[in-house]
């Protein structure tokens, strides 16, 4: 099995009294992110996801501050879309640039591996999220239990890599390449319902992976796309969460990671 590192992951069930059985997979990211959002205490700087479940954790923090329970928080988003949500709902912003340590962040996941090693990213927003939570003290990482893995790329959907423009055909062969033992099918996104290829935030392209089997060593893989001229950056977040909130049918679980 791939793995980044070796570390220690404890794990404890915050609530294992039996949900609704009609709750839906948008009830249990919610549940999640609820949960995650009592790591933050008023006076921080923290780092606000991006996707469907991240949402919900940035419309909490929004709530809290309306409250009064929350005061002096200090978003700093991690796309264009996270941003327009904080500023509709009224979460005072900044920017790395004069915040360069993030005190908490807290986001969704693609998928988890049991090392708690990530794929982030199918949305498009994954070098300003790794850029964010890599500069953060605690990294709460929200997901409901169908974002569960074996290994990075388990679930068959995409390990994305954020590509330049430039020749990125001739990219996306190459990182094909790189993992053609594990079954690799390298693709460019494509905005939905046309043949244009989709664009993110900072105005390059992706390029999915699929893979058909375990890629092996996950340091080793990471460093292998790095190296690769015309890569910006990878979707694979390993060894940067620190906590884990997992949503299922019967409950809530913390995952702590340490080392």
């Amino acid at each position: 099995m791939g793995s980044a590192s070796n570390p220690l992951v404890t794990s404890s069930v915050v609530d294992d009294s039996p949900l609704p059985s009609n709750l839906t997979q948008d009830d249990l990211k919610k549940l999640a992110a609820y949960k995650a959002v009592e790591y933050v205490k008023s006076g921080m700087v923290v780092g606000l996801g991006t996707g469907s479940t991240a949402k919900h954790a940035v419309a909490r923090i929004s709530e809290l501050l309306r409250q009064g329970k929350l005061r002096d928080i200090i978003g700093i988003p991690t796309s264009t879309t996270t941003h327009e949500q904080a500023v509709s709902l009224g979460i005072p912003l900044s920017d790395l640039d004069s915040h360069p340590v993030v005190d908490l962040s807290i986001d969704g996941a693609d998928e988890v591996d049991p090392a708690l090693n990530l794929v982030k990213g199918r949305g498009g927003s994954l070098l300003r999220e790794k850029m964010v939570e890599g500069a953060s003290k605690k990294f709460v990482v929200i997901v409901d239990e169908s974002k569960l893995v074996k290994h990075i790329g388990g679930s068959g959907l995409a390990v994305p890599v954020e590509v330049v423009p430039f020749c990125c055909d001739f990219t996306r062969g190459k990182l094909e390449e790189l993992f053609r033992e594990a079954g690799c099918k390298a693709k460019l996104r494509v905005k939905s319902g046309g043949e244009a290829a989709a664009v993110t935030d900072n105005g390059n392209y992706v390029v999915d992976l699929y893979l058909e089997r375990d890629m092996g060593d996950l340091e080793a893989a990471s460093e292998k796309i790095l190296r690769l001229p015309g890569v910006v950056e990878h979707g694979m977040f390993l060894g940067i969460a620190t906590t884990l909130i997992v949503a299922g049918k019967s409950g809530v679980t913390v995952k702590d990671r340490f080392g």
